[in-house]
């Protein structure tokens, strides 16, 4: 029984999956491709996640595909915006019918005598193949299955509902309840203020604080812009101003941080009760060690100078059938505690790959230019930023792997490989001290001290590196099928 074949297969149709796929529909037409989706359903995180309040925490317009405008008057937007904008995107290039559900990737295999992966695939129970030349993953980051969570001392004894984010229960009934969040990050400050709307009291319990900047949930300039000029207009004004102001943020952050630590603290404190504790909101570390989270609208704010949300710093000694006693003494009543701990990071979902039959093991090779991995040919992973929007990098990446795709066949090449020719130190993936990234480092692959193994989180250099930089850069090697 023969098996099938594609040109080019993506794994993956969350953001970044469809992204790809409109790029390749765009740079390379002739290009047969297939999409394996292991869920039943696309959008990715935008699909997955579920509880109230998921929004993005970058403005939409960054957060958009540089190729079709963000027209919805939210800049900071809800998830259901999100995946509808996905929907539609996959609708317009006509990828729908591309998709296949329910078809999740166990491993893949290349071939160097043919120039194939073999990808292995479970579907409603049975196992099949597909074969291609090119393989993009767009499997995200983190582990779709189930989120991080610690080991609580006493959980056993909690007789209320405990749940993960990651996993919302659909029909959860959280007014009247007294509700406690776990964590400081991007999704307790997400649910905090959307809980508080309807439940008795929400308290987000903290072992250390983060720092929450606020931004506009609607911009209303670029609204008021869009009465009367184009849509590409208005977006293409709005990507290229928002994309300078971040970077400059990020630059001022890391250049002077004491008094980016200042100005951060200022900001907050104005929507906060005059006798608040700054504490709760002054972290140890310096602006964007870790990501600084977004509040839309101040709404995280409001909701604690209104009374119907608090923060508490400390951290758990135990659970209680009704709630957590603290290492200070106090407890903290709760029906309801949600554990925003964290994702788990996976490195291309979890999928084994081997290479010419050899198991091929990610933590011990660099990645290049941020898209390829060293002596792995002909995959790409789409990777996005963690200091600005995620698909200022995913496009990037997607029209570089076009390039490479389109410069195999100028050339009757068949494989692009990345060779390490100096033998380069290996430094970690991500400088950032987020505890996900920490326990997922001895896992990751490595980046190298300088260019083209180096990654700079720059939107500008790397641009210029993807979408202009040369291919034949004597580090990315284009070969044919060796004749034995």
């Amino acid at each position: 029984m023969s098996i099938e074949y594609k040109d080019v297969v993506i794994i993956g149709a969350g953001l970044s999956g469809i992204g790809a796929a409109c790029h390749l529909r765009r740079n390379c037409p002739n290009k047969s491709l297939a999409i394996l989706e292991g869920r039943t359903q696309m959008g990715g995180t935008w699909d997955l996640f579920k509880y109230p309040g998921i929004r993005s925490d970058s403005d939409m317009y960054t957060l958009g595909y540089n190729f079709k405008p963000w027209t919805d008057p939210q800049a900071i937007a809800d998830g259901p915006a999100i995946l509808k904008y996905i929907k539609n995107t996959a609708e317009e290039f006509d990828l729908t019918n591309l998709i296949r559900y329910q078809h999740k990737v166990t491993h893949i295999h290349w071939d160097s005598n043919t120039a194939r992966w073999t990808i292995s695939i479970e579907t409603n129970g049975q196992s099949k193949q597909i074969r291609c030349n090119f393989l993009i993953t767009c499997t995200g980051y983190y582990n779709y299955q189930a989120g991080y969570t610690p080991e609580f001392p006493g959980r056993e004894h909690f007789q209320g509902s405990f749940i993960h984010p990651q996993h919302w229960p659909e029909h959860l009934k959280y007014q009247d309840k007294k509700i406690v969040v776990i964590g400081s990050g991007a999704t307790a400050v997400t649910l905090v203020p959307e809980l508080a709307k309807q439940a008795q009291s929400v308290t987000m319990l903290q072992r250390s604080p983060s720092y929450l900047t606020t931004l506009p949930r609607e911009d209303q300039l670029l609204n008021m812009m869009r009465k009367y000029l184009p849509d590409n207009w208005v977006y293409r004004f709005a990507r290229t101003r928002n994309i300078g102001i971040t970077m400059a943020f990020y630059n001022y952050c890391r250049t002077f941080p004491n008094n980016a630590r200042s100005f951060i603290s200022k900001m907050a404190k104005k929507d906060l009760p005059n006798d608040f504790d700054m504490k709760h909101f002054s972290p140890k570390y310096q602006p964007w060690d870790e990501r600084v989270c977004v509040v839309p609208d101040s709404d995280m704010f409001k909701a604690i100078k209104q009374g119907n949300a608090d923060v508490v710093t400390d951290t758990i000694h135990t659970f209680t059938e009704n709630g957590i006693k603290l290492a200070s003494g106090n407890t903290l009543e709760a029906d309801i505690v949600v554990s925003a701990t964290g994702l788990d990071i996976q490195i291309m979902g979890g999928i084994e790959v081997l290479v010419d039959n050899q198991p091929y093991d990610f933590s011990q090779k660099m990645i290049y230019r941020g898209v390829l991995f060293e002596d792995l040919p002909n995959l790409g992973m789409i990777f996005g930023y963690t200091n600005a929007s995620w698909t200022l990098k995913a496009d990037l990446v997607s029209e570089y792997m076009c390039r490479v795709i389109n410069h195999l066949d100028k050339s009757d090449t068949v494989m692009a490989v990345p060779k390490d020719n100096q033998s380069m130190k290996h430094i970690p993936f991500m400088d950032m001290t987020s505890g996900y990234i920490q326990r997922a480092l001895n896992r990751a692959p490595k980046q190298g001290e300088k260019l083209p193994w180096r990654l700079y989180q720059n939107y500008l250099k790397d641009m210029l590196m993807l979408r202009y930089g040369k291919l034949n850069d004597g580090v990315l090697e284009f070969n044919k099928i060796v004749e034995k």
